[in-house]
């Protein structure tokens, strides 16, 4: 697995063997999709350091003046291998967080379906997942505004479009796993994966310990992420614009405005939310604007 270190997207490829000519095959095959890269950072794995050193080599063996002139002329230069002191994963922690949030999910998939994936619909599985983890938010400074896109995300800057990247049609279920149609399997798989790390990853954005003292109250102003059921690659985000407290002031469910973008234009609607149901991104500061309530456009009075 890459990750970009600037935009937090990931690409993963499948590899025949963890060795050195797997780790450099693999290399190469990300560069020439994803373009040149500046730096490249990693721990101290075998198949990384055998890379390494078989690069170095083949580099020592061309004419330095020449190289280095071409490489001035066409403004570009060899990639710069970092890695992290032998024993300290945690220096890689950006990475490693990614690993872990995909690996996990994906193991537990593939002891269930690996004996009905060949090698094209694994690999499809894991461009799939791609999609998946990369369409997750990274922005939520544009919410309050009605005329604004909707939150950047890894995809957006990887495909320069706006538009989420849907799932082909179609209701996959359980048996699909049997059908002889192997997209279908493939989708099924991505459901599922898309249901198990979309939970997880949530998880990792709300602290849940248990409430044996007060803790911040969600107020006006402040950006969450919806926990409600939404079709794959789809983040439900909105602002707080009105808190409902209890008779002791604590918060227990708030109003938000959430923007729903689709073939007429962008609509703001208010929502009516618990606070279980909700998971804090950014907190409100006193020095933000927002939009009048005359921007809204309708409101959800059933949920």
């Amino acid at each position: 697995m890459f990750t970009c270190l600037n935009s937090r997207a990931i690409h993963i490829e499948v590899v025949c063997s963890m060795d050195t000519d797997g780790c450099i095959l693999a290399l190469r095959r990300f560069i020439g999709r994803r373009g040149n890269i500046r730096i490249l950072r990693s721990d101290n794995g075998t198949n990384f350091v055998g890379a390494e050193n078989e690069l170095r080599k083949c580099f020592e063996e061309m004419d330095q003046s020449r190289l280095k002139l071409f490489l001035q002329n066409h403004g570009t230069e060899f990639v710069k291998w970092i890695k992290n002191p032998p024993a300290a994963s945690h220096m890689g922690g950006i990475w490693e967080r990614q690993i872990r949030s995909t690996r996990r999910i994906l193991s537990g998939l593939l002891k269930t379906h690996a004996a009905s994936l060949n090698d094209e619909s694994l690999r499809t599985l894991m461009i799939e997942t791609e999609a998946i983890v990369n369409s997750r938010p990274l922005t939520t400074n544009t919410l309050c505004d009605v005329n604004s896109e909707m939150p950047l995300s890894p995809n957006n800057i990887l495909t320069m479009k706006t538009n989420v990247v849907m799932p082909p049609p179609g209701v996959f279920d359980q048996a699909d796993v049997y059908s002889r149609k192997r997209w279908r399997r493939v989708q099924h798989i991505a459901e599922e994966f898309w249901t198990r790390w979309r939970k997880e990853f949530l998880t990792t954005l709300q602290v849940r310990s248990k409430w044996n003292k007060c803790k911040r109250n969600f107020n006006n102003g402040d950006v969450v992420l919806l926990k409600d059921e939404t079709p794959r690659n789809v983040w439900q985000m909105g602002r707080i614009c009105e808190t409902e407290p209890d008779c002791n002031g604590i918060v227990r469910s708030v109003k938000l405005r959430v923007h729903n973008k689709n073939s007429t234009g962008t609509k703001c609607t208010i929502l009516r939310r618990p606070i279980a149901k909700l998971v804090l991104l950014t907190e409100h500061e006193d020095n933000v604007r927002f939009p009048d309530e005359g921007a809204i456009g309708s409101q959800d009075s059933t949920s």
